[in-house]
């Protein structure tokens, strides 16, 4: 796939008040699962915003999966548990693991995953089929992660590719993940901010 995302399916308006997104992560341990989790929910947070998260740790050397429930809205959350056909995004870094969770999809929801498929199963399905399944939902993006992260700079930033796949479908505003970024990273100094911020965006809107 192009480094291109389709349009955005809606755009934020704080002045709605009606904001509710449900987001699935997931992936493998390892991938940085639980730090897009942590990029969103600081964006979130740091705009006055209600959030509500669940986490399930797998472990990576085992092909244990990582996953986490996130939801996100402008009035109180009272479960950390998105349902059935409850999820409007699934964000996968792991093309196994986002068919795992599509009984979660809403309808009109959207796949954004990684076609890299992590083989560290010995009964791992064909890769293709994997990727023909999650071809036949109509709202998806398939993308190389791994390229573009090598072309940002460095493959431990796949995962930041992957979220600026997701901008469009998020419920938020770009320039309230990139702040989300920024406060993440700051700790690791301004070459590794910039560094992530240049993944996040190297996926043209």
């Amino acid at each position: 796939m192009a480094n291109k995302a389709p349009k955005a399916p809606y755009k934020f308006n704080r002045k709605r008040n009606n904001m509710n997104t449900n987001i699935i992560l997931s992936g493998v341990g390892g991938q940085g699962i639980l730090s897009i989790a942590a990029v969103i929910g600081k964006a979130a947070l740091n705009n006055d915003l209600y959030i509500k998260q669940s986490e399930v740790h797998g472990m990576s050397q085992r092909g244990g999966d990582v996953q986490s429930n996130l939801r996100i809205s402008d009035s109180p959350i009272y479960s950390d548990l998105i349902p059935l056909k409850g999820a409007d995004l699934i964000l996968s870094l792991e093309p196994m693991e986002a068919l795992r969770y599509l009984p979660f999809l809403k309808e009109d929801g959207w796949i954004v995953t990684s076609s890299v498929n992590f083989v560290n199963i010995p009964n791992y399905p064909d890769a293709e089929e994997i990727l023909n399944e999650i071809r036949k939902h109509k709202n998806h993006v398939l993308i190389d992660v791994d390229a573009l992260a090598k072309e940002a700079g460095s493959l431990r930033t796949s995962n930041m590719v992957l979220l600026g796949a997701a901008l469009p479908y998020l419920g938020l505003p770009k320039e309230y993940i990139e702040q989300g970024v920024k406060d993440l990273f700051a700790s690791k100094g301004e070459e590794i901010v910039n560094l992530n911020l240049k993944a996040l965006n190297i996926v043209r809107s």
